[in-house]
């Protein structure tokens, strides 16, 4: 199982992506002060920004997985490597919840620490915390789809590394059927962030994965499939605008792996689609972006602190320069983060590298590649 020659070796589009995606969910979070016209409503559905992170780490981490199972220490070497990627910054957020914000909103020491002792440690340890119904603290809300991740991992890596290669199309193409099924008929006794009813986009991405490494499509059908998968998700805009359905996120994972497609396949002139994720800003974003995903709400608890003083400027001004400020500080701060805490610690990931990815060269070349640009997962 290889990857295509037609694949290109360096997938900067990717990052875009994944820019596009914390965009979105960056205005979703500031849309109630964007009032009641079209940039307002469109930055209501940026929530749709976490059904593309989930493409795309299926598509991402599957292709780790498929690229290294022959590699004896694979199971060290994969959960290292997404410890290294994932534990730090959420450690760091959970200080900074249950340390920084008590402080800052000048809670007494008791009860500051009533709020630390009561806290869901346990969930919080195994990851758990989508699965329960838990009032968890706004800056920790993002949490639940990083739970979904962990999980994913923890399942997906021996699943991916002994099943067969057409089994494990099978079982993808299960996942995601049922799971709007099972979301369709979900009437409370799953939470909304529950793992089973948020498949599609995981299940989506890592099939192709899957697929381009069994080589069963030529190029052009890939193409097809692309364009496809995005009328496909064209439609589950109009259907989301019109009504709510269990299967619009379905319908927006198809969407989301026809621009994945579409990132990925080669062309003779770089499309405007293609240019616009390669720019510079948008790659960066997809660069900070698990830190900015994470952090992003504790910066705005963190600014409704100070936002009394900008209030009696007018609802329209003041709320513009609240988002501003929501925007600007989040990305200086992730930015931060990035720099000075979570690349360093990513430096270690090379201390744990499969031989495939060692050997050969043009393959090393590959897998280096795809890890840099998996970072985010």
């Amino acid at each position: 199982m290889t990857r295509p020659a037609w694949v290109p070796r360096h997938l900067p589009a990717l990052d875009g992506l994944r820019g596009l995606a914390i965009s979105l969910v960056l205005l979703y979070h500031c849309h109630t002060l964007l009032g009641h016209g079209l940039m307002a409503r469109f930055a209501e559905f940026g929530w749709v920004g976490v059904n593309l992170f989930f493409v795309l780490s299926g598509f991402l981490i599957s292709g780790i997985i498929l690229d290294s199972r022959d590699d004896p220490r694979f199971f060290r070497n994969f959960y290292a490597r997404r410890a290294l990627r994932i534990w730090p910054v959420y450690v760091l957020l959970l200080l900074g919840n249950y340390v920084l914000l008590p402080s800052l909103l000048e809670l007494n020491p008791h009860r500051a620490w009533q709020l630390t002792a009561t806290a869901p440690w346990l969930y919080y340890v195994l990851f758990v915390q989508n699965l329960f119904f838990l009032p968890l603290p706004a800056p920790i809300s993002p949490t639940w789809s990083l739970a979904i991740e962990e999980q994913f991992y923890l399942f997906w890596a021996p699943v991916g590394r002994l099943l067969k290669p057409k089994h494990l199309a099978a079982f993808l193409v299960a996942a995601f059927v049922a799971s709007p099924i099972l979301r369709a008929c979900n009437t409370g006794f799953l939470t909304p962030t529950h793992t089973l009813v948020h498949l599609d986009g995981l299940a989506i991405g890592s099939l192709i994965a899957v697929l381009l490494r069994m080589d069963v499509l030529a190029r052009r059908h890939w193409q097809r499939m692309s364009v496809i998968g995005m009328a496909l998700g064209a439609a589950g805009v109009v259907l989301m605008l019109i009504r709510g359905t269990a299967f619009a996120d379905t319908l927006l994972a198809l969407g989301f792996a026809g621009m994945l497609l579409a990132a990925i396949l080669p062309e003779t002139r770089p499309s405007l689609y293609r240019r616009t994720l390669s720019s510079a800003p948008v790659k960066f974003l997809g660069t900070i972006s698990y830190g900015l995903y994470m952090m992003h709400i504790l910066v705005f608890v963190v600014i409704g602190t100070f936002e009394h003083w900008v209030r009696p400027y007018g609802t329209t001004v003041s709320n513009l320069a609240i988002v501003t400020a929501r925007l600007l500080l989040s990305v200086g701060a992730a930015t931060l983060l990035w720099n000075g805490f979570e690349k360093p610690i990513l430096r270690l990931k090379s201390r744990f590298e499969s031989p495939t990815q060692l050997a050969p060269a043009g393959e090393a070349a590959t897998g280096k590649l795809l890890a840099k640009t998996a970072s985010a997962d």
